[in-house]
């Protein structure tokens, strides 16, 4: 399999997270792997065939992710035909270059539909990933599944929800890392003008009811086609706990992972989802669990894979890409 992974920017790639360890996989498994940011594609003249200043990816048995990941920036470029590739990964987060590099934004989402529709294999489905990107995309599942919400660029109305629904999250409508996600008491909450303020300054706001249990953080359950995503006997699922008085369970803002035992509310929450995911074409989602809620599905650039690696030794990035190189031959 020829496989491009497709990223913001090769130089500012992090060795420990998800996307080198798919790379890692896919080198391992025998496949011809190549990186390529944002910034390094073209589109020729004539028929407008899309070639990338690609770097290729070589894995050597002394190597360590760094030293991996390392030699894979030191590489030259070579000219890469992406119309010649069999996969691309869509492995660019478009919220961080939103603000500093909007143009680079909605490009993983373009190119990916250009390639896509000249019969390369693009994961996840660039048509729907637009869509998928926004916390908007989980009010299109099944209500029992997820906390009441509202969408807004409206301060009263946020206000309002909060009456209503009493103890809630706010945060941005397009966010990650857990930046400008507060929790809101009810309506009187002291600072509530200057949080949504803050939230607004992103975009539209998603505001949640706060789900039972959150205090304690929320389950991070990766799913493969539509099915829970498990290597040998262990499922690729933990829990996150918030440090001190966060709530924010992100491992980026403190929060640490502990092992997670899936059960009825889980595996009910997956069968609920499946059907939809596979029909939009989400190949590798991870999905935030509360309880017995969802509060948000991870559609790009899923990370975390790491913390599966150190809390039950196992590695599930070669089944990942043992279902991509399926997907190919379909």
């Amino acid at each position: 399999m020829k496989l491009a992974f497709f990223v913001n920017d090769v130089p500012t790639e992090i060795d420990e997270y998800t996307t080198t360890r798919l790379a890692r996989a896919a080198v391992q498994g025998g496949h011809q792997v190549w990186y390529v940011g944002v910034g390094d594609v073209d589109a020729g003249p004539g028929d407008g065939e899309l070639t990338a200043r690609a770097r290729a990816a070589e894995f050597q048995d002394d190597d360590t992710l760094a030293t991996f990941m390392d030699r894979i920036k030191e590489r030259d470029a070579e000219r890469l035909v992406l119309d010649d590739l069999d996969a691309l990964f869509l492995r660019n987060e478009s919220i961080d270059d939103l603000r500093d590099r909007p143009w680079a934004s909605p490009l993983g989402v373009v190119f990916g539909q250009l390639l896509e529709s000249r019969g390369v294999t693009v994961v996840n489905n660039p048509s729907c990933l637009g869509r998928a990107t926004s916390k908007l995309y989980l009010e299109e599942f099944p209500a029992k599944i997820r906390p009441r919400s509202l969408v807004t660029r409206d301060p009263e109305a946020i206000e309002q929800f909060a009456a209503e629904v009493g103890h809630c999250v706010v945060k941005p409508l397009y966010g990650s890392k857990g930046r400008n996600v507060f929790m809101i008491e009810d309506q009187d909450e002291a600072n509530l003008a200057q949080m949504t303020e803050a939230v607004l300054e992103d975009g539209y706001a998603i505001a949640q009811e706060f789900v039972d249990g959150g205090e304690d953080g929320d389950a991070r359950i990766f799913l493969l086609e539509g099915r829970l995503l498990e290597c040998d006997g262990k499922p690729a699922a933990f829990r996150r706990v918030p440090t001190g008085n966060d709530p924010r369970a992100n491992i980026s803002t403190g929060g640490h992972p502990v092992p997670l035992e899936i059960g009825a509310a889980e595996r009910g929450i997956i069968e609920a989802m499946s059907e939809k995911l596979v029909a939009d074409g989400m190949f590798f989602v991870g999905i935030d669990v509360i309880g017995s809620k969802v509060v948000e599905i991870n559609a790009e650039s899923p990370g975390g894979v790491q913390s599966i690696e150190r809390l039950y030794g196992v590695d599930i990035c070669p089944t990942v890409i043992d279902a991509l190189e399926r997907r190919t031959n379909r």
